[in-house]
């Protein structure tokens, strides 16, 4: 075997060196990224949430991040009346029959007593002989949440407004179609909106 020359150890010599860099950013590059992907995952904004919005003719404006509504419970106490703070706040139930809302004569949609974000289209709605204002289905899937809520020895699904977390209503599985649902809603939790005549 022959002995490499100067010259040839020093071109090997640079090639190594050449392999190793590369490598080196390589790997830079991977980890500069994957950090930058966790930092951007961890700079996403918890107090942010994705709804559809809508204005108050009813036209339907797109889904957007809004900030999340979080208020103190004095806060609260303020904006609301003390049978609006029991449900949306304390998650209670008015009496059957005790609200108002039955089937407008008009159309128009519900926002939250809340936080004004859009729950429910009137067109709807359905005289579900319960006693609350009944729907079967939300004006968009993003604008509600569900919560197990197994209170009262019952196991039932609780519903609540996204952007401020109200307590609304819950939903039942003996509604009519085209969903076969029942979102069964707390009237002092909505506020009617009309986007026209009678």
């Amino acid at each position: 075997m022959t002995t490499p020359t100067h010259e040839h150890a020093k071109a090997i010599d640079a090639d190594r060196r050449r392999l190793l860099l590369g490598s080196g950013l390589t790997l830079g590059a991977v980890a500069f990224a994957g950090l930058g992907w966790t930092s951007r995952a961890l700079a996403a904004d918890p107090a942010t949430v994705h709804v559809v919005i809508f204005d108050d003719t009813g036209r339907k404006l797109g889904d957007r991040a809004v900030p999340a509504v979080k208020k103190t419970v004095a806060q609260w106490h303020r904006q609301l009346s003390s049978a609006e703070f029991n449900i949306l706040r304390e998650s209670g139930t008015e009496r059957a029959f005790s609200g108002s809302y039955s089937k407008p004569d008009r159309p128009g949609f519900y926002r939250c007593q809340g936080c004004g974000n859009a729950l429910y289209s009137a067109a709807t709605q359905f005289h579900s002989g319960t006693g609350w204002p009944s729907f079967w289905q939300p004006i968009a899937a993003e604008n509600i949440s569900r919560q197990s809520d197994g209170s009262f020895g019952m196991q039932r699904t609780a519903i609540a407004c996204t952007q401020c977390e109200s307590h609304l209503g819950h939903v039942f599985n003996d509604g009519p179609q085209p969903t076969g649902l029942r979102y069964c809603m707390n009237s002092v939790a909505l506020r009617f909106v009309a986007t026209g005549a009678a």
